[in-house]
């Protein structure tokens, strides 16, 4: 979301028109689920995606008309081939999207893109609020006070999800995820860009400071040479946290999952042989870490794809790391770990 309204603010900023298409609500066997979202403008897609195929093309055949009448709407899109009203696709559910016309250099987007952008930087959470109606959006914090625009009449969600009223569609801008990268290895260095993409932010640590440097890790939020042994002297982790455990060495795995595994974390992944994992565990047990909390350890680490190149490892890893996001959202970030020590 956060390179959305980056696109957004160019776009005012070099004073075209858009056109912000946000599927609302969604059923059956959709392309792409509620919250979706894709911004047009006169020469076509600009960014994003609401599932390609018939549904994206008419949305921005859509949006072009829309630009040229400077107004929004509110449209249905029915997945269906046996009904007249249909697109064509054989998907068998049901779309409707908002398409929210966003005039050029409007001072109001303006400051609301500026707004938000600020959230994304000081790592906060908000809410984007749309209007089934196309007047002008509102831009409100986590705790739900108005930042831009007018505030909706209904109060915001407390589970952080997307709400669609009879008169707004309620959006949240969640704080995004951090994944500290213990080792600036080839698979790090591989891995780094691919969680970017996905929307993680990523933090890399290592021993060794030729392995933490701008040019190998140039979209890393952090980079940090360090002390393998003394964790705490350079970051603390939360339960918000990944940790992706791959140093320069069994023995420095070894007392980063010590340390890691003693406090609160979301996910901790460590790669290795099923041989090392055994014996690194036996250790680990030595020291005091609950058997419960080990088998929360995913190692080896990423989804089994056979992986073996290190871009290949990369992508098993990013594979992983977004179903475990996926399940997280899902069952409402309640499923952090901590050692019970």
């Amino acid at each position: 979301m956060r390179e959305l309204f980056k696109e957004i603010f160019q776009g005012l900023e070099k004073d075209y028109d858009q056109v912000l298409v946000t599927i609302v609500s969604s059923d059956g066997s959709a392309p792409r689920k509620t919250g979706s979202q894709m911004l047009a403008g006169s020469s076509g897609r600009i960014f994003g995606t609401i599932g390609g195929g018939a549904v994206e093309l008419r949305s921005v055949e859509m949006a072009r008309q829309l630009i040229r009448e400077k107004r929004s709407d509110l449209h249905a899109f029915r997945l269906h081939t046996n009904t007249v009203e249909d697109i064509g696709m054989i998907c068998g559910g049901n779309v409707t999207a908002l398409f929210q016309f966003i005039p050029a250099g409007n001072p109001l987007w303006l400051e609301l893109t500026e707004k938000a952008l600020a959230l994304f930087s000081s790592q906060k959470s908000g809410w984007f609020i749309q209007y089934l109606n196309g007047s002008a959006p509102a831009l409100l914090d986590g705790a739900g006070n108005l930042l831009a625009g007018s505030a909706p009449g209904s109060p915001v969600p407390q589970d952080n999800s997307s709400v669609l009223t009879e008169s707004a569609f309620l959006m949240p801008i969640p704080v995004s995820q951090r994944v500290v990268i213990f080792g600036g290895g080839h698979i790090s260095a591989a891995l780094v860009p691919l969680l970017t993409t996905v929307g993680f932010r990523c933090w890399v640590f290592d021993c060794r400071a030729e392995y933490t440097t701008p040019d190998r890790f140039p979209l890393a939020e952090k980079l940090i040479t360090g002390d393998f042994e003394h964790l705490s002297d350079y970051l603390e982790m939360t339960d918000e946290d990944y940790a992706v455990i791959m140093t320069n060495g069994h023995r420095f795995d070894m007392e980063v999952q010590n340390q890691i595994l003693r406090g609160p974390f979301a996910y901790v992944g460590v790669i290795g042989s099923r041989r090392k994992t055994a014996a690194v565990n036996a250790k680990l047990l030595e020291r005091g870490i609950p058997e419960s909390v080990i088998a929360k350890i995913h190692t080896p680490i990423g989804i089994p794809i056979k992986a073996e190149t290190p871009e290949e490892i990369a992508v098993s890893i990013a594979g992983e790391l977004i179903l475990i996001r996926a399940e997280r959202r899902e069952a409402g970030g309640s499923s952090a770990h901590s050692c019970p020590m």
